[in-house]
């Protein structure tokens, strides 16, 4: 009856170990590396449009406060609007380092 059941044990472990190791192998398939690639390509082209567009978002902020500049007869190298500009800058540095952290 010992013996019996030992054997049960080691049949029942023994096939949750194969199944464990045929998961683990289905990984390094051809197809299922191939998917992970596609995948991270994604991801990652994902992540270069994220980046245009926030690039594209500040270009068009930027020129927009060009366009006012011009438009209020301030000229760009003059100390107070390069001051405000400055200051822009700082605030919206501050707020990014808080939000990383």
């Amino acid at each position: 009856m010992k013996r019996l059941l030992w054997l049960g044990i080691g049949l029942a472990v023994g096939a949750l170990v194969v199944r464990a190791v045929a998961k683990r192998a289905q990984a390094f398939t051809p197809a299922a590396i191939a998917g992970s690639a596609r995948d991270s390509a994604t991801n990652l082209l994902d992540s270069v449009r994220d980046f245009v567009d926030d690039v594209r978002d500040g270009m068009a902020e930027r020129e927009a406060q060009i366009h006012a500049a011009f438009a209020d007869g301030v000229a760009l190298d003059e100390e107070g609007f390069l001051d405000d500009l400055d200051d822009l800058d700082n605030e919206l540095d501050y707020e990014q380092e808080g939000t990383h952290r």
